[in-house]
Parts: C-alpha cells; structure tokens; sequence
C-alpha cells in the first residue's frame, strides 16, 4: 500500500449538513444514507477527500477499521479505493442499520462487518481475533476526550503494527501529543473546526 504525504491543503471550510456521497473507486458516485438526529456528525466530503488525498489516495488491498463509524462513510470510501476488507464499530443501533444499508448501496456489504459495541470493548475483542489492521479511523464524538487512551489500547492489544495508518478526526481546538506509545504523529491539519492527525507506528 502507498501512503504519500502531501504538504498542504489550506482551510476547507463545508456547510453542515453537506450530502454524503462516495468520492472515488470502484463504488463513486453513490449517495449515502445519514444517519436522522444530531447526534452523529459525518465527516463533509471536502475533509474526506483531503484524507484519502492524504493516505492514499487508492490501496493494493488490506484491512480497515472504522471505529466510531457513524454512517460508515470512512471505512466506505477504504473499500471503494481498494481495501480487501473493512471492520465497522458503532455502539449506537440506528448508526449500525445506515451502515448496512450505505454497504449495500454501495455494493460492498460482502467486504464488510458490522458490530454494534462501544470502540474499547471492541478493540480488545478484535485483539484476541488476532486481527491486524492496515488503516484505523478514529472519529469520537468531540466531546469525548478518549482518543490517547484508545490509541494506546490499539497499540497494546496488537491490532496495530509498524505499517498501520491511523487517522484521528476531531475538534480542531484540541492537538493530540507527537507521540503515544510507539505510535508517531506524521501529520496534522486542520478544515474549519476539524483536525486530522495521522499516526504511524515506529
């Protein structure tokens, strides 16, 4: 997998509300479900887009975990630019049926699971899986001060390796360390009131 880093994006600034749509890869152009209410915040496609600008943009295969997945559209956007396989974690119910159906809308609900369960519980569950993940989204939301305490447990439960990309989004106003664990901040930029900070391991 190529994971170049580009200089810079400038400020990306995006209405509330923008409509979510995948952007690139086998699967672009389908319009995603979100999720009714005001409890989850999707990532607007602008920010997504600098992402994947970001870490890929397009992948040789590999596996995904999108915690705190929402509507999905993260892991989604993976397996649309080549991940083999993506994990999908959300303890809300109504956030696990929009994943699902956005799966099936966009063709790939048979390179997916869907577990409704709160990201630690399911972090140390995947660890005793065995499982090892090439690409990690982390987007809580932003009021939850919890991102270096998962950071660390991803490290310690040996899901995450040498190789592995994680992407921590949250509210701009807060800047993780340069370093938790063996895990090395390689990046951070901010789009309006989101930060992105990009993790590898060392």
């Amino acid at each position: 997998m190529r994971f170049p880093y580009l200089l810079n994006f400038g400020s990306l600034n995006f209405k509330e509300g923008e409509n979510l749509r995948i952007i690139s890869g086998i699967a672009k152009g389908r319009r995603l479900k979100a999720v009714p209410g005001t409890s989850t915040r999707p990532t607007a496609d602008k920010v997504k887009e600098a992402v994947f600008s970001m870490i890929g943009p397009y992948f040789d295969g590999g596996m995904a975990l999108d915690l705190f997945a929402g509507t999905g559209a993260l892991g989604i956007e993976a397996l649309s630019r080549g991940m083999d396989r993506a994990i999908f974690v959300d303890v809300d119910k109504k956030c696990t049926e929009i994943i699902r159906h956005n799966l099936q809308i966009a063709g790939l609900e048979k390179q997916a699971e869907v577990y409704r369960n709160d990201a630690a519980r399911a972090v140390k569950a995947l660890g005793k899986k065995d499982l090892r993940f090439d690409l990690v989204f982390i987007d809580p939301p932003y009021r939850l001060p919890i991102v270096e305490d998962l950071l660390l447990l991803l490290e310690r439960t040996g899901i995450t390796c040498r190789d592995t990309t994680i992407v921590v989004e949250q509210d701009a106003n807060r800047t993780l360390p340069e370093s938790i664990g063996l895990l090395q901040r390689v990046r951070r930029s901010v789009y309006g009131d989101t930060s992105i900070t990009i993790y590898k391991g060392s």
